[in-house]
């Protein structure tokens, strides 16, 4: 009975070879630019199992950009959970949103860049933002549920337009940063700024 080469990777293997030649060939050039033969060229691994796992650049994309995501709803939890006040769990999920972003910077900045002119991609990106959104939502929604006074203050406005706001502007701001843009290349103004947008949007609070 023939027996497998122990020396030849597994499938989980080839799929991490892919995705991380992926995720560094990003650093040098844009998506746009990337071709599929390059990928297979930097993972070491053969066009029929580059497409066995991936059915195009796109899908491998898709696949780092929603790794990224997940660790980006981990880091927003505290805040949507309540586990503490809102200034201290709004700071969590900031710092832990413009850490993430910034180690995630080419696979991140290539979604960004691609969704408006790919609709594979638009479809993504669109639901993996309105995740966050609904996630907003709902924390307002309990706030203003137990606090009248931010009840009041909202009193009139469109929740779910504000959620999608503050969730849209953390993107582009983030993408700046991932960008080296001023001044958000600076960590603490990125993160300051964002602070004193949700505080003073949601709990009239200064920052």
């Amino acid at each position: 009975m023939a027996r497998r080469d122990e020396n030849q990777p597994s499938g989980a293997e080839l799929r991490v070879r892919i995705l991380d030649a992926a995720r560094e060939l990003l650093k040098e050039r844009s998506f746009d630019a990337l071709s599929v033969a390059e990928i297979i060229t930097a993972a070491g691994v053969s066009r029929a199992s580059f497409y066995f796992y991936f059915a195009s650049k796109q899908a491998v994309l898709a696949e780092l950009v929603r790794r990224a995501v997940g660790a980006g709803h981990e880091a927003a939890e505290p805040w949507v959970q309540a586990s503490a006040g809102p200034r201290e769990t709004l700071r969590a999920g900031i710092e832990g949103g413009a850490d993430l972003w910034l180690s995630n910077a080419a696979v991140l900045r290539a979604i960004v860049e691609s969704w408006g002119s790919d609709p594979q991609l638009r479809e993504l990106w669109l639901a993996l933002m309105g995740t966050f959104t609904d996630a907003t939502i709902g924390r307002i929604e309990a706030d203003r549920a137990a606090d009248p006074a931010m009840a009041a203050r909202l009193e009139g406005v469109d929740v779910p337009a504000l959620a999608a706001t503050l969730t849209w502007t953390g993107e582009r701001l983030y993408y700046l940063a991932a960008c080296g843009v001023p001044p958000f290349d600076d960590r603490k103004v990125l993160v300051d700024t964002l602070m004193h947008l949700w505080l003073s949007a949601l709990y009239a609070m200064d920052s």
